[in-house]
């Protein structure tokens, strides 16, 4: 059975950090992309930033460049986020994701395989 569970999450000034956590199970991780997907109220959701467990290689959105990092743990099937000079706009569900082929292709079309963790709630306050 695959599992994707998240933590981390919490509420945090704007300014502030925090690192949420992705830890795998049920699938060869190093086959496959994991990526960090938010969801704030009223809107869509939209991808953060994945990583090809493979190779590293890593996706960063618009929003997540210069201020979240991305990483992988492979002995531990964990996938990070740290997410640094959080602001409110940021305040979202955040969801990890799977999926076997890139981090290029996780972040654009989301998990193919319906790959989905149930998420982690991060509010920043102003």
């Amino acid at each position: 059975e695959v599992q994707l569970v998240e933590s981390g999450g919490g509420i945090v000034q704007t300014g502030g950090s925090l690192r949420l956590s992705c830890l795998t199970s049920g699938f060869t991780f190093d086959d496959y992309a994991i990526g960090w997907f938010r969801q704030a109220p009223g809107k869509e959701r939209e991808a953060v930033s994945c990583i090809t467990s493979a190779d590293n290689s890593t996706i960063y959105k618009d929003s997540a460049k210069g201020r979240f990092t991305i990483s992988s743990d492979n002995a531990k099937n964990t996938v990070y986020l740290q997410m640094d000079s959080l602001k409110p706009e940021d305040t979202a569900v955040y969801y990890c994701a799977a999926d076997p082929y890139t981090a290029w292709g996780l972040c654009k079309y989301g998990s193919t395989m319906d790959y989905w963790g149930q998420g982690t709630a991060v509010n920043v306050s102003s």
